[in-house]
């Protein structure tokens, strides 16, 4: 699968399109702020029609999870769904079919100061092309 992440302040996926509002910065904070991933992911033919499970980890510049807290404790920043795209009708045979996400994620309380990563794997595979990093800014 080839996969585009883009982070923005909002996007949604409508009608097989994204809607990237305030798309491709890379450097945030200090404080907490909303984010959103735009997520493109082209499905190769021959995997369309099956279900695919998707996982995104929050990680940080050394590839440790980054753990948030409440008032359960610490817990690592993860998001996981499910997918299946189906052929459409008049689509030449071979062609990759394309999914749009759209994961709006709420204010974070992240360190000043460092380089987050979010990470994507489709059915356990990762590839390091499926990331895109941001900066907190100190204090």
């Amino acid at each position: 699968m080839k996969v585009t992440m883009l982070l923005a302040d909002a996007a949604q996926a409508v009608g097989g399109k994204l809607f990237i509002l305030g798309g491709g910065w890379s450097v945030t904070g200090p404080g907490p702020a909303p984010m959103a991933l735009a997520i493109k992911i082209e499905v190769p033919w021959d995997r369309t029609n099956e279900r695919h499970h998707w996982v995104l980890d929050l990680v940080d510049e050394d590839g440790r999870a980054v753990q948030v807290g409440g008032p359960e404790g610490a817990r690592p920043v993860q998001i996981a769904g499910d997918f299946e795209v189906g052929r459409p009708a008049g689509v030449a045979l071979g062609t990759p079919i394309d999914l749009p996400l759209a994961i709006t994620i709420g204010p974070l309380q992240l360190p000043p100061g460092t380089r987050c990563v979010w990470q994507l794997a489709i059915d356990d595979e990762a590839d390091p092309h499926w990331q895109v990093a941001f900066s907190i800014r100190p204090a």
